[in-house]
């Protein structure tokens, strides 16, 4: 574990990675806080459930956009801001729900808590600064962020829910926006492994070549969490053992912990585009557990089967972060990240509504619900097979010229021409077409996701 110790060996590390911690926590709770407040004080199962939908939405407009204010001013001037306009929109919800207010209202101030920044993608955005000279003490800190989403997702629901029936019904949210302002707070005075603000080249993240992949992907794979989860509430429920939902996913969490830590340990060999799809391809293989297991009808089956199906969710997800550093300039890291994980949120939503329709209309004993992050995995590996890269980029030093590999007697060379650093060697071969850029003797060597805007016979 020495590996994982050697990151905080950089001044600041610590401090910025337990104020990430902190305030990360609040979106494992917000969701179950949320719901216990309404449903208690309200009444309506579904009226909780509209309102966490409507903030889910407003979530996946709002966060690139703060995401992208954070990559052109700094982290700090935006995401403290953000986040106390953030709180002040969750304590307003709390107001209105104790004072019985009108249920529009509720609907507009939990859109409000859409100005929640992304701390976890900040904290890899220090990380990719810190570490932009050592792609393994980078994978490392990559595989230690996943386990602590990991962890945050198994503590927070069972927090929030801890809170909201043992003390009172408000309990959980408040606790929630106290956390979340804590730890912005924590994390942005650590101004020393801040990345500095980058020129920023006009243009949208998604248009980087490969980066909608990887969302695409992503959307898949948030379908297997929503869907998963819906359907092992209502399983566990139907055979008579509904408090052992909570155990059942925290086993799948904790799958994905256990070969999250081990995987950072790992060295990594081939590309993170190969290393990507061969995650997806092990995580839709193993989405086939779960509903074995289902058909069975035993929770200790189906819990046994959720912490292996979980064991690949880690390694899937570093690798698809890594892409996302790799693809994305330093001048949009944070929208990049950002937009990977609203394609999860988006999943999230779509999967938990078909897992309530199936097991609906089917019956959630039989887990038919299964069905359902078992075909959204397989649509996850067709995703990223069909985004793969298919040829490589090398850019020679001496001239600037970009070059496709397999030969194929095609290569670009820049408009400025001449010698160039090896920053905007990396800006030339993502904008035409690159991924990361590697130096390789005399050359510069990235992965290539399509095709070159004018190029050119050699």
């Amino acid at each position: 574990m020495i590996q994982y110790r050697r990151l905080f060996d950089a001044p600041g590390s610590a401090a910025f990675t337990a104020g990430s911690v902190l305030a990360r926590l609040p979106m494992a709770m917000a969701g179950v806080s949320l719901i216990v407040m309404i449903a208690t004080v309200r009444g309506s199962y579904a009226l909780a459930g509209a309102v966490s939908a409507t903030g889910l939405a407003a979530g996946a407009v709002g966060a690139p956009l703060i995401a992208r204010l954070v990559d052109r001013y700094g982290q700090a001037r935006v995401a403290v801001p953000a986040t106390v306009v953030s709180v002040a929109a969750g304590l307003l919800l709390v107001l209105l729900v104790h004072e019985d207010a009108p249920t529009w209202a509720l609907f507009a101030a939990y859109a409000g808590t859409s100005a929640t920044p992304n701390t976890g993608g900040m904290a890899r955005a220090r990380w990719a600064h810190l570490h932009r000279d050592s792609p393994e003490s980078l994978h490392v800190a990559n595989s230690f962020e996943q386990v602590a989403d990991e962890v945050c997702f198994m503590v927070g629901p069972v927090l929030a829910a801890f809170l909201g029936t043992t003390l009172f019904p408000e309990a959980g949210t408040l606790v929630t926006e106290a956390l979340l302002l804590a730890g912005v707070l924590l994390f942005a005075a650590q101004r020393r492994t801040e990345p500095p603000v980058q020129p920023r080249q006009p243009g949208g993240s998604l248009r980087m070549p490969g980066l909608a992949g990887v969302v695409g992907t992503f959307l898949c794979t948030g379908m297997i969490f929503g869907a998963m989860e819906v359907t092992t509430v209502a399983f566990t429920a139907a055979h008579g053992h509904a408090s052992a939902a909570g155990v059942a996913l925290a086993l799948q969490a904790a799958g994905s912990c256990v070969a999250g830590l081990v995987y950072g340990l790992a060295r990594p060999g081939g590309t993170a585009a190969g290393r990507f799809v061969t995650g997806v391809g092990a995580m839709a293989v193993l989405m086939g557990l779960p509903l074995l297991a289902g058909a069975s009808g035993s929770v200790v089956a189906l819990s046994a089967a959720l912490f292996l199906a979980g064991s690949a969710t880690a390694p899937t997800m570093v690798n698809g972060m890594a892409l996302v550093q790799e693809r994305v300039p330093a001048a949009r890291l944070n929208e990049g990240m950002t937009l990977a994980v609203t394609g999860i949120l988006a999943g999230i939503a779509a999967g938990a509504a078909l897992g309530g329709t199936v097991a609906q209309r089917l019956g959630p004993g039989a887990g038919w619900g299964y069905c359902i992050p078992f075909v959204a995995g397989a649509l996850a590996l067709a995703t990223a097979l069909v985004t793969a890269p298919r040829r490589s980029v090398r850019v020679d030093r001496e001239d600037g010229a970009v070059h496709l590999d397999p030969p194929g007697g095609r290569s670009l060379t820049p408009a400025q021409g001449g010698q160039t650093s090896p920053e905007e060697l990396h800006l030339l071969a993502v904008q035409h077409g690159g991924g990361k850029v590697e130096k390789a003797g005399d050359a510069v060597v990235g992965e290539h996701f399509g095709q070159f805007a004018g190029e050119q016979d050699d």
